[in-house]
């Protein structure tokens, strides 16, 4: 079967892609077809632009053939290339890590927030539960000099990406990955303790988008019957590892900010604020802090 992009010129591909992309119903059609476009050749915004007119080489249209055929399947651009930006950083993924969405820099917004109203005297120390790619605990340390932070997983190959984002961000000396269930092999105390846990109920994974059913691995997905079953484990050994003052800082699912106080509540902590809400408006980061005694 004849390859449609072999001999195309840049511009002519980038609108043939779009336009495959539009009839398969996948939203941002045009961005999509650009990111990829510039994948296979290589290039950036400015370099798609400058050579528009040249047609592609073959291997070229061989590359952008797979990256067409991968997306309309369903496969999110960020697993094609395999990378991800994340409040504005470059992240790596691997198999075992969720794509970083938006949603998640709320919760990067407001353990920010927290941490400016009360600063510690000492060297910061943040914990990052269920890190996956690092990418909160990478953020945070990018925005937070002074702090060392440490990521936990389950997954080895999470943490091994993690690691490798840590080195290539130039912050391998402020980091630390631990393979362990939640918060069990920490010690405290920390300052900031954040987690993106898997929060959706078992019965609603299979009624997911393909990108995320399909794409995104189960492990950080499913959050048992009701979807609190990370939260109900996580909470009270955050609780035991934060300093006096220091703040727990979580992802909630649409509807979940309320129970998830009343976990924080029962686990000692003080809730002294309203979640952080995401740009659509959910309530996305549940906070608490433990009072001194």
């Amino acid at each position: 079967m004849s390859n449609p992009f072999t001999g195309q010129p840049i511009e002519s591909a980038r609108r043939g892609l779009a336009a495959q992309l539009r009839s398969a119903q996948l939203d941002e059609a045009e961005l999509d077809a650009r990111i990829l476009l510039g994948a296979a050749l290589g290039l950036d915004l400015t370099g798609l632009i400058a050579q528009a007119a040249r047609a592609l080489t073959e291997a070229e249209a061989s590359q952008l053939a797979q990256y067409a055929q991968r997306r309309i399947a369903g496969e999110p651009v960020a697993r094609i290339l395999g990378v991800c930006e994340f409040w504005g950083l470059p992240l790596r993924l691997s198999e075992a890590t969720l794509i970083p969405r938006p949603d998640t820099e709320t919760v990067v917004e407001h353990a920010l927030e927290l941490f400016r109203e009360q600063p510690t005297s000492h060297r910061p120390r943040i914990a990052d539960i269920g890190t996956g790619s690092g990418a909160i605990l990478l953020a945070l340390l990018h925005e937070i000099p002074a702090a060392f932070g440490v990521g936990t997983d389950l997954s080895l190959s999470a943490l091994g990406t993690a690691r490798g984002n840590a080195a290539a961000l130039g912050l391998a000396d402020r980091a630390a990955f631990v393979a362990c269930s939640y918060a069990a092999a920490l010690s405290g105390p920390f300052d900031l303790i954040v987690s993106n846990p898997p929060y959706i109920p078992s019965a609603e994974i299979p009624k997911l988008s393909v990108e995320v059913r399909e794409h995104d691995p189960h492990l950080a997905l499913d959050g048992g019957n009701d979807g609190y079953d990370a939260y109900r484990a996580l909470i009270p050994q955050a609780a035991e590892r934060l300093a006096p003052g220091g703040a727990l800082i979580v992802e909630a699912g649409q509807g979940q900010a309320r129970n998830i106080e009343t976990l924080m509540t029962a686990a000692a902590l003080s809730v002294d604020r309203p979640p952080k809400a995401d740009l659509a408006g959910i309530p996305r980061a549940v906070s608490a802090r433990k009072m001194p005694p």
